[in-house]
């Protein structure tokens, strides 16, 4: 199956650089830049701390799964999704078919570092937010894996390479006219 090289998602948890860097690969690119949590937020009105107070994770993930799934719809696009993203099996399926999938990972203690003044993450509202990164990272790793073409540790990697990178998988996957090619790791 060729997947649409015209599209780029990028999942990750939070705090990983999806928007950062997914802004700079879509001016690079010349494509439109969407950030999921956004769409959801300018859709509703509200913003996603208020959406999981009244809704619930759950209610947010049903919001969630509505926008990626719009998403898959368009063309020449890249895409920040939220960190959940992955959680739901329709979702990830909507993704690895309707584009090339990008996971930029970085550890818990990372993630910790970058997060931990924020006060728009609504699962870091807890006693030990640490803690909850790494539970979270152990339960989504294996979904984020699952449908990654390409895996960009960003670590210690910045912005620009961390776009660099992508940008010559995508014109290694058009030369080749496919982007269906295994997944590979960029780690460091």
């Amino acid at each position: 199956m060729h997947k649409p090289l015209d599209n780029v998602f990028l999942i990750g948890p939070m705090g990983a650089g999806k928007t950062t860097v997914g802004r700079q690969l879509a001016q690079v690119l010349g494509l439109e830049f969407v950030d999921s949590d956004q769409e959801i937020e300018r859709r509703t009105g509200a913003d996603i701390p208020w959406i999981f107070d009244i809704e619930g994770e759950a209610g947010f993930r049903r919001r969630e799964r509505a926008v990626i799934e719009d998403l898959c719809q368009r063309r020449s696009q890249v895409v920040a999704t939220g960190g959940g993203a992955v959680l739901d099996p329709d979702s990830r399926a909507d993704l690895a078919r309707s584009g090339v999938v990008v996971y930029l990972s970085a550890s818990a203690d990372r993630i910790y570092t970058r997060t931990r003044k924020s006060q728009n993450r609504p699962l870091l509202r807890t006693q030990d937010p640490r803690a909850r990164i790494a539970q979270i990272l152990h339960d989504r790793e294996p979904l984020y894996r699952e449908i990654a073409d390409l895996i960009v540790d960003t670590e210690r990697r910045g912005v620009n390479s961390a776009t660099t990178l992508i940008v010559k998988y995508l014109r290694e996957a058009a030369k080749s006219n496919s982007a269906s090619t295994p997944a590979c790791s960029a780690q460091s």
